[in-house]
């Protein structure tokens, strides 16, 4: 086998670059009904909270799938199930410009494509770095969760502009198109594991080894890596805080930002384009958080992201209310902490569980973020319907992250807890 200190670029960077298009592409698509959601509720009359509904089951499978995804690429192979994610995305995207009635955008955009959003999700970047990276590992699942943020800002003004311009149709035909073109290049560069390029994981020493994972029924072995968690009271607090993480992100912003933001007289694209400056901002929170999460605690790191954004969503109505001032001060401070936590989340689940199962249970943890996404989706929808204002789940969300702040401290310090690295 070669040694990887002979060569000056691996291949690692390789299948890093391949799955920051994948998840950027994914996290385009799982934006767009953000945009999407008022040209559909005029045209075919639907609630606020119908719409909902189908976002939220959506955001729901979109976590719940993921650590079945885990233990399905650990049996299958990561390049065979994303092709297959790709291709339900393009098509259940495609075939929502058919849709005649509610239940078929829950089944196509609510089902269809939050399965294959489930399989191009984070727990993807979570297994290529822990596979693929011994050396900055938190770096590059910074850079790869930061791919979220740059899909909102490549897909989100152009959607909107489409939408408005030709027609959300012609819109979802775009991001169809994209993710069906995806599929070619993961076939020709992505790969496994770096054995099957003859290598070490970036970084490796003789003393790490390649992660292996048995030849198991990938439902048993999901189940399995649940029932671990649900042991420990740290899987808790990751889940517990996690599930907050959701509901105070794609949950309640990234679905109802842009509906909030013409209910108070700005126009959908100009709203679009702000809720992808948040994504620009991200990008360079998330990425700066992966590079901290490899050298300083990552449970203050923790707090300090959980308490600005608490802050920082309870000043959202003030903002929208008030000055461009104030909503550019808004985004900039809720852009900078947009997804920061999921770089010292996962160096957190790895350190406590190790690196062969961190896959699946950060897949279980991630299905907890999806959770309280679902929850804010459609009960943002139902809030609005009832009260005709977001303003109340502003606000909740906002002391929900102040109690998850408090909640991360706790993290790694319970007696059933296995051994911590000293860099918690």
């Amino acid at each position: 086998m070669k040694q990887d200190s002979s060569i000056r670029f691996h291949y690692a960077w390789v299948i890093a670059g391949v799955t920051f298009f994948i998840l950027l592409i994914g996290a385009g698509i799982r934006s767009a009904p953000g945009v999407f959601m008022v040209p559909v509720e005029q045209e075919f009359g639907w609630s606020r909270s119908a719409i909902s509904f189908a976002l939220s089951i959506n955001l729901l499978l979109y976590g719940l799938v993921g650590p079945f995804a885990a233990a399905v690429m650990d049996r299958f192979g990561i390049r065979r199930i994303t092709m297959i994610a790709l291709l339900m995305l393009a098509l259940g995207s495609a075939l929502t410009t058919w849709m005649q009635a509610s239940w078929q955008l829950t089944l196509l955009w609510g089902i269809v494509v939050g399965l294959g959003s489930g399989c191009t999700a984070s727990v993807l970047g979570a297994m290529i770095a822990n596979r693929w990276f011994i050396q900055h590992r938190g770096l590059v699942m910074g850079v790869l969760t930061a791919s979220g943020a740059t899909g909102q800002l490549l897909f989100l003004p152009l959607l909107a502009s489409m939408a408005e311009s030709a027609g959300w149709r012609t819109a979802t035909w775009i991001i169809s198109v994209v993710a069906l073109i995806m599929v070619p290049v993961v076939m020709f560069f992505m790969r496994d594991r770096p054995s099957d390029k003859g290598l070490k994981a970036y970084g490796a020493t003789e003393a790490d080894e390649e992660l292996t994972a048995p030849k198991q029924n990938p439902f048993h072995t999901a189940i399995q890596g649940l029932f671990t968690g649900l042991r420990s009271f740290d899987f808790w607090l990751l889940a517990g805080s996690f599930f907050i993480c959701g509901l105070s992100t794609n949950g309640l912003i990234g679905t109802h930002f842009i509906a909030a933001c013409m209910e108070h007289g700005i126009p959908a694209v100009t709203a679009a384009s702000l809720l992808a400056l948040i994504g620009v901002f991200d990008i360079i929170g998330t990425t700066f958080s992966g590079w901290l999460s490899d050298r300083f605690n990552n449970r203050w790191l923790l707090f300090w992201y959980y308490g600005l954004r608490g802050l920082s969503l309870m000043w959202l109505p003030t903002a929208l209310s008030s000055s461009t001032f104030s909503l550019g001060l808004f985004i900039v401070f809720y852009g900078l902490d947009w997804v920061a936590t999921v770089p010292p989340t996962l160096k957190l689940t790895t350190d406590i569980f190790g690196r062969q199962q961190a896959g699946i249970l950060f897949g279980w943890i991630l299905a907890a973020h999806q959770l309280g996404a679902a929850v804010a989706a459609y009960g943002g929808g139902v809030v609005y319907t009832m009260l005709n204002s977001y303003f109340f789940m502003f606000i909740v969300a906002g002391a929900f992250c102040l109690l998850a702040s408090l909640m991360v401290m706790r993290i790694g310090r319970n007696a059933l807890t296995p051994s911590v690295s000293r860099n918690m």
